[in-house]
Parts: C-alpha cells; sequence; structure tokens
C-alpha cells in the first residue's frame, strides 16, 4: 500500500525546504502551484474554460492568460473568483491524480502533495496523512520580510491574509517546527516518516 502525504505550511514557514528534504529521500513530490499553472497554458481544458467565461480580453499578445488582469477581476468580485476556481480547481485535482496513480505504478510507497492550502481549499480528502510545516509568526514575519524585501506591513497583510498557522497545528496529524535549524527539521521530518511506518 501506497501512503499519500498532504504537506502544507504558510507563507515563509519553511514548506519548500521540506519539499526538497523529501525530493532528496526520492520521494515523488506534486506540487499543486505547478500543476496550477500547466492547468491553464494555452490549450488545456481549463485555458479553454477561462476564455469562453472571462473573454479574449484576458490574453496577452502571445495568447497566455495575463494573470494580472485576471487577477484583477476576481480581486474584487467573489462571484467571478469562484467561477474561476469551478473551472481551474477540478483540473488541478485530476492533474495531481493522475500523478499519484503514475507514482503509485512506478512503485512509489509514498506520495507527497505540496498543497499551500491544503486547509483553506478542503483538499484533505485527497491525502491519508498531513504533516504542517509551523513557524511562530515573528520568525514568519521577519523570513518573509528577509526574502520578499518587504515592509513590515506588507509582511503583515499577506500573513493576514492566510490561515492562522496556529490553527492550522490542531488540523494536521504531524507538525514540524522549523524554528530552528535545517538539521532539527530533517530529524523532526525523519521521525515522523518513522513513525508511519516509512523506512528510507
Amino acid at each position: 500500500m501506497s501512503l499519500v502525504i498532504g504537506l502544507t505550511g504558510g507563507i515563509a514557514s519553511g514548506k519548500s525546504t521540506v519539499s526538497n528534504m523529501l525530493k532528496e529521500m526520492n520521494i515523488p513530490v506534486v506540487d499543486a502551484d505547478v500543476e496550477a499553472r500547466l492547468a491553464v497554458e494555452k490549450g488545456e481544458p481549463a485555458y479553454i474554460g477561462i476564455i469562453s467565461e472571462f473573454g479574449s480580453d484576458i490574453l496577452l499578445e502571445n495568447e497566455e492568460i495575463d494573470r494580472q488582469k485576471l487577477g484583477s477581476i476576481i480581486f474584487h468580485d467573489e462571484k467571478k473568483r469562484q467561477l474561476l476556481n469551478s473551472i481551474v480547481h477540478p483540473e488541478v485535482r485530476r492533474r495531481m491524480n493522475n500523478l499519484i496513480e503514475t507514482a503509485i505504478k512506478d512503485g512509489a510507497r509514498v506520495v507527497v502533495l505540496d498543497i499551500p492550502l491544503l486547509f483553506e481549499s478542503k483538499l484533505t480528502h485527497m491525502v491519508e496523512k498531513t504533516i504542517l510545516v509551523y513557524v511562530d509568526r515573528d520568525v514568519q514575519l521577519k523570513r518573509l520580510m528577509d526574502r520578499n524585501n518587504l515592509s513590515i506591513e506588507e509582511a503583515e497583510a499577506r500573513i493576514n491574509s492566510q490561515m492562522p498557522l496556529s490553527e492550522k497545528v490542531a488540523l494536521a496529524d504531524a507538525v514540524i517546527n522549523n524554528n530552528g535549524s535545517i538539521e532539527e527539521t530533517k530529524k523532526q521530518l525523519n521521525e515522523i516518516l518513522l513513525s508511519w511506518g516509512i523506512k528510507l
């Protein structure tokens, strides 16, 4: 039996670091953000659906979707945002499920789904176990300001737009405390995998 694990976190929590650790262990990682980008590429079903609903005004000269233009439409209109999600999300899920099936057919005992909004998007039904990468809010704020060169106000606005990490802790099967060193994070990851019967 293969185990499907959902990996999640918050902005600047270190989820990508943990995702890369898993890849280094030769565990297949399916990245929701990558699949969401690929799902709306020219000619894909979601691309066709978006144009039929939002019109060809949202295209760039090269016929790719103008993300900023589309973003400015849905940012101010909840109904349009839900419409866009109803086109894109099923396609992203279909792509991810195909990748899970392929990995399992190829003999993977563990497959990880890297989904930033795992709990918010109610996608836990796609996985059997969940790992949350957690950091304290002040650490998260400092890392985000340093990484993206943001002011404290800009960084706080981005963090506040997500479900607080402290709330996600109660929803996760396992939590990696990423306040410390890379070595400490890796040790916790290994311990979680071992506790779930995954020997690497």
